[in-house]
């Protein structure tokens, strides 16, 4: 998997879990700590978000990181 999968996998689960929770970016950036506008990056895969910013947008949204990022497919 490189560097781009990973990070379109993530942007798309973070969309995907924002929307079942009826969450604006608004509401979710403010819950995690991150500016609508970085959160908007995130989602549209411009940025790769640290390890601190992954983690606050999975407690902001209530889920496991591994549910934003599910690796066990890949793992051996």
């Amino acid at each position: 998997m490189d560097r781009q999968e990973i990070i379109k996998l993530f942007s798309e689960n973070v969309r995907a879990e924002r929307a079942r929770k009826k969450y604006s970016q608004e509401k979710l950036a403010e819950m995690a700590d991150i500016t609508p506008e970085y959160l908007a990056r995130i989602e549209k895969e411009k940025y790769s978000p640290s390890l601190v910013v992954i983690v606050n947008i999975a407690i902001a949204l209530n889920v496991p990181v591994d549910r934003l990022i599910p690796l066990d497919k890949y793992l051996r």
